[in-house]
Formats: structure tokens, C-alpha cells, sequence
């Protein structure tokens, strides 16, 4: 199953991310014909994000709940972070949810924003380039749904959430940490269009748990066989168990002549 799909700047290859782990390297001008594979997600690949400014790095998300950072034109993975570990310890339960459903990229500032499935947090990054590295830097919290992010340049990062009175909201790092911009006039405007068509939007990005199917199922069906095989096995060896003979008469000597 095709999750997602990215192309390279120079138009040479399409990258295609799959629910069986892997990522796929192909050539345009030949899909048949693959550069390489970057392997190492466990889980289902959510998205893949050709990094802006950088065009030999991708950016990968899983439902591993891992974000990867990739040379992908020859498979190599550069560096791997674990989303759960950087939760708080009542809410990493599990990976589950943490596959990323959008991943954004502010060339101005290197930052790099991942949101989760069905997780109301924003995990931002800074990417360093020189070491080809992530670097954590803040976990952006609300109290609703966050349903999509995008950087603006000159702005900061937009946030579209589940809540009417204030579905829109404009993020900006202020000395080194990121704060919401409260009295932002564009915001408001674009906060006042929303409300008008609230019950469309609503509608249309309200679904559920959207990843929640492609997670592979596993079932422990060894138990029962075992038992099972068990069960014939006594049942066998009671059927070939010899059978005592009846218990009959006790035989006396007969008396002989006596002299």
C-alpha cells in the first residue's frame, strides 16, 4: 500500500514510502529501475519530506514512532529519534499515534515541525546541517486536536486546530523558545473565515484515528495449536493402552487317585 510519495529538486527520482517498512529510491525516467532502499522503520512509512535547501536529505516519520533523517540516494541513514522518549511519561503509553501526518520545514530558521496522528503536540526540531543531525528543541502542547502546520516564511508556523474560537493560531520562537502571537490581526482575520465555514471543515478533517488500520496485527495462534496437539496425543496414547484381561474363575487341581 502507497502512503506516501516525494520527488527529488532535480526532477531524477521518485521516492515512494510503503506500509511494508521501506522507502524506495526510483528513477524517474524509469520507475522500474531502483537507486536504493532505506530500510529501518519497523512499522508502516506515514511520511516522507525531501528536505528544502538540502536536496540530498529526506525526512521520514513511521508508525514505529520514530523520525528519521535519510541520504537517500544511497540508503544511508544518518540519524534516528525515538518521539516517545521525548513525551512526558503518562503519555508515551506506546508508539501508536505517534506516526507523523505532517512534516514542515523553515528554511529561515532550520526548524523542522512533525505532527503526530491524533496527538494534540507539535515536536520541533532544529536541523544542523553540518553534522546532518536533529536536534530536539521544544514540544508545542494545546488542548484540542492539532489538524495540520505549515511554516510561512517571515511569519512563523501556522497551527489549524479543532477548536471554533480560535481554530487558527501563529507560533513564533521568541529569545530560543516558541510562544503563541495572541494579538495577531492576520490570524483573527483568517480565525473569523474559518468560523463561517465551520461545520465543512469540521467535516472534512474530524476523521479518527486515521493510521490506526495500517498497524500489522500479530496473534499468538502457537498456544492453541500446542494445546490442541496435546489433547491428541493423551487421546492416542489411551486408545493404544492394552486392555487387562477379565478377571475369571481360579483354577484348582483336580485330586488324583490316591494310593
Amino acid at each position: 500500500m502507497l502512503l506516501d510519495v516525494a520527488v527529488s529538486p532535480d526532477d531524477r527520482f521518485v521516492l515512494t514510502a510503503d506500509r511494508d517498512e521501506k522507502i524506495r529510491v526510483s528513477w524517474a525516467a524509469a520507475p522500474h529501475s531502483i537507486e536504493a532502499f532505506c530500510l529501518g522503520h519497523t512499522e508502516f512509512v506515514s511520511r516522507i519530506f525531501v528536505v528544502p535547501g538540502h536536496p540530498e536529505l529526506l525526512l521520514s516519520s513511521s508508525g514505529d514512532g520514530t523520525l528519521r533523517l535519510w541520504e537517500y540516494r544511497s540508503g544511508l541513514q544518518l540519524h534516528c529519534c525515538d518521539l516517545a522518549s521525548l513525551r512526558a511519561p503518562a503519555e508515551s503509553k506506546d508508539h501508536k499515534g505517534l506516526a507523523a501526518s505532517r512534516i514542515t520545514f523553515w528554511g529561515q530558521e532550520s526548524c523542522v515541525a512533525v505532527l503526530c496522528d491524533c496527538v494534540p503536540a507539535v515536536f520541533i526540531f532544529q536541523l544542523d546541517a553540518d553534522t546532518q543531525q536533529l536536534v530536539f528543541r521544544q514540544q508545542l502542547s494545546f488542548p484540542q486536536r492539532v489538524w495540520d502546520v505549515v511554516f510561512e516564511d517571515g511569519r512563523g508556523l501556522w497551527v489549524l486546530q479543532d477548536c471554533r474560537e480560535a481554530p487558527l493560531v501563529l507560533w513564533r520562537p521568541v529569545d530560543g523558545r516558541w510562544q503563541p502571537v495572541c494579538e495577531s490581526p492576520v490570524s483573527q482575520r483568517l480565525s473569523s473565515r474559518l468560523r463561517g465555514d465551520w461545520a465543512m471543515l469540521e467535516g472534512s478533517v474530524s476523521a479518527e484515528d486515521s493510521f490506526r488500520s495500517l498497524y500489522k496485527a500479530t496473534f499468538d495462534n502457537m498456544a492453541s495449536y500446542l494445546r490442541k496437539k496435546g489433547e491428541r496425543l493423551q487421546q492416542q496414547r489411551g486408545r493404544k493402552r492394552p486392555q487387562s484381561p477379565p478377571p475369571g474363575p481360579s483354577k484348582r487341581a483336580r485330586p488324583g487317585p490316591q494310593p
